[in-house]
């Protein structure tokens, strides 16, 4: 199921567009459970090609702001405000309030999530930005959920010290 929050498919944006740099913030997550942390991750798009990439940090590098989509931004570099105003965002998991702070502040118009079921006050992140303008879709794809179960399940510590539980 798909749930659209606003209506963002336009010329530029697909739901195959939307699926296809999904599939690389699929990887990024992967990437970072791989490596002992969460996975989450994220890719930031421009003009049809990633500038940014990033998955959750967090436990990797003991840096409790190294979410998967601030890595991405990060990772995009210095850019001008007119590229962050036509990209797009890519998150497995719907922003946390850090998250959707930063992409409100850089001006991304328009984020796609691969799931808010796993934690969900995050449907609030998700009102949020879309009161400041920001275009919001939930692909709702269970295997960005199956990935959160997992790791919730195999590491309850680090999901509870992670959400504040």
């Amino acid at each position: 199921m798909i749930v659209k929050r606003q209506a963002m498919w336009g010329a530029e944006h697909s739901m195959d567009t939307d699926r296809m740099w999904m599939a690389e913030a699929i990887a990024e997550a992967k990437k970072g459970r791989e490596g002992g942390g969460i996975p989450i991750g994220s890719v930031l798009v421009s003009q049809g090609r990633i500038i940014g990439r990033g998955h959750n940090q967090r436990v990797q590098r003991e840096n409790p702001i190294l979410h998967a989509e601030m890595v991405a931004i990060q990772d995009a570099g210095r850019l001008r405000a007119s590229t962050y105003s036509e990209s797009t965002i890519y998150t497995t998991l719907s922003p946390c309030t850090m998250c959707a702070g930063t992409i409100i502040l850089y001006k991304i118009p328009r984020v796609v999530i691969g799931e808010n079921r796993t934690v969900q006050n995050l449907t609030l992140c998700e009102d949020w930005l879309i009161e400041h303008g920001v275009g919001v879709v939930n692909l709702d794809l269970h295997e960005c959920i199956k990935l959160m179960q997992v790791f919730v399940t195999d590491s309850p510590e680090i999901w509870h010290e992670d959400v504040g539980v």
